[in-house]
């Protein structure tokens, strides 16, 4: 017997029927492939997910400091994991910053692979050479590997960057004075 137009896997199915053997065969429709789940599409998963929000930190506080002064900036993210949802399959996404680029608004940029640190652990400073008004930024980018249905992990080919906003920094020149 013939099995029509997608349908896979003629079985024969025999039985006895008053001491004539019959034949049955019966038709399957194939098993339906899982979707797969691409290296792109997780990326564009991981483009998605809601990032922490990049807050900046300047020391001295108060949006003031002094030229030839290391100023101090740090900024917190911390790693974390989520599970997204692709084709009908958990995808379990572990996010982590890995590097931090610092634009101090006077024309001058470094990137880190760490945040910095509040005083005293002064792991990322500025000296500001002119006085003035400045926008200073730092952006954190993340990466991320992943893993389906709690299978193995595998990197994401790619990266997310979160800027923070903008934080303005007044720079002066402190004059000494002697006082007896």
């Amino acid at each position: 017997m013939a099995c029509g137009d997608g349908e896979l896997n003629a079985v024969p199915a025999g039985w006895l029927l008053g001491g004539a053997s019959a034949v049955r065969s019966e038709c399957e429709a194939p098993a339906a492939a899982a979707p797969v789940i691409t290296p792109a599409l997780v990326l564009q998963a991981f483009q998605s997910v809601p990032l922490p929000e990049t807050v900046l930190t300047i020391q001295p506080p108060d949006g003031l400091t002094l030229v030839n002064f290391d100023t101090n900036f740090y900024t917190e993210a911390a790693p974390f994991t989520t599970t997204v949802t692709l084709l009908g399959q958990a995808v379990e996404l572990d996010i982590t910053p890995t590097s931090y680029t610092w634009a101090y608004g006077d024309g001058t940029t470094a990137t880190t692979s760490t945040p910095g640190a509040p005083y005293p652990d002064l792991e990322v400073t500025h000296r500001y050479q002119q006085t003035g008004s400045y926008q200073v930024t730092v952006t954190t980018t993340w990466s991320a590997r992943y893993r389906v249905n709690g299978g193995p992990w595998l990197d994401v080919a790619g990266t997310v960057t979160m800027p923070s906003a903008p934080v303005p920094l007044q720079v002066d020149e402190a004059t000494p004075i002697l006082t007896d």
